[in-house]
């Protein structure tokens, strides 16, 4: 199997691929036709290079992607929103003051706003609970594993309980053709649905195995924080976060890359979760990712050329 640089999300009724410095996003309109958007986006890395370094490219991919998945989803809603909702009074204020930019600033928003949250629920609750029992579990190395296994326990609810949601469900339908999708281009098949029906919906490289492998690499970095001000305990936890994402993307770096029996074994938990995160697409589904595809690579000619033997490892 041949790996590409390609990755994606699913949005709201439909499919983001990236390739490189393009992503295109293929939607479901209402009217069952697929609309696709093409833009570029010029990573930090490519105009800085030592944003490029390892450990540090890793929290400069997840920034962007979360700003890229953002905007992506931003658009995705557009096609199923209310067509005669007016813009209220505040909407129409702050678009007379930033004009063009207030859908970059709200967006940047939206990123800070939810990033506090996500530390708020899964970095420091579990830390606050672990602390008010250290009379109880004297061991600081026994309660730092405890809170991180709370955190684990933490997502793994907030992950089964959002997979029960209706309108969830059907964006990790579209999850599951991402999936499906890429790992049908990567044995270098054609892209046609009855193809891609008989892949997997997991991979290595996806964002949920990404966030499992932050909390879990979240334990063993913590363990060496060995201070005894309460402050400087929560803050370091909060300062190393960048340094645990790092190190988390370069386990899912390694893990797109190679088939070691190790890196697919410490993969498994993270395959696992990706039971709840996607699921089975329909026909429809699988055409608005290859759609999602052709806007950013020519898998014909890549199939092509994986046949012909002109590709390398």
């Amino acid at each position: 199997m041949k790996k590409t640089s390609i990755g994606g999300q699913a949005v709201m009724e439909g499919v983001m691929m990236k390739n490189m410095d393009r992503y295109a996003v293929a939607v479901r309109k209402p009217d069952h036709t697929i609309e696709v958007m093409t833009d570029e986006y010029k990573s930090l890395g490519s105009r800085y290079p030592f944003l490029r370094l390892p450990m540090i490219r890793g929290i400069v991919t997840f920034a962007e992607s979360l700003y890229i998945g953002l905007k992506t989803l931003t658009y995705s809603s557009s096609f199923y929103e209310e067509e005669d909702c007016e813009p209220g009074r505040v909407e129409k204020f702050l678009t007379k003051i930033f004009g063009d930019k207030l859908e970059s600033i709200l967006m940047g928003i939206t990123m800070v706003i939810a990033v506090f949250l996500a530390l708020g629920i899964f970095m420091v609750l579990p830390f606050f609970l672990m602390n008010l029992l250290k009379n109880v579990i004297p061991s600081y190395s026994v309660r730092t594993l405890i809170e991180g296994l709370i955190r684990v326990g933490l997502f793994l609810i907030y992950i089964v309980l959002i997979s029960k949601m209706e309108d969830i469900k059907r964006v990790f339908m579209y999850h599951g053709a991402e999936h499906k999708t890429i790992n049908c281009l990567e044995h270098g098949e054609e892209l046609t649905p009855e193809n891609i029906k008989k892949y997997s919906r997991l991979h290595k490289r996806c964002g949920t195995s990404f966030l499992l492998i932050v909390m879990i690499v979240s334990i063993v970095v913590f363990m060496f924080i060995r201070v005894d001000n309460l402050l400087w305990k929560f803050l370091l936890r909060i300062l190393l976060v960048p340094v645990v994402a790092g190190i988390s993307y370069e386990f899912i770096r390694l893990a797109g890359r190679s088939d070691s029996k190790l890196v697919n074994t410490l993969s498994k938990p993270g395959f696992y979760l990706q039971y709840f995160t996607t699921k089975e697409p329909d026909e429809e589904m699988l055409e608005v990712a290859v759609a999602a595809v052709e806007g950013v690579f020519d898998w014909k000619s890549y199939e092509q050329a994986m046949h012909n033997g002109e590709l390398e490892d």
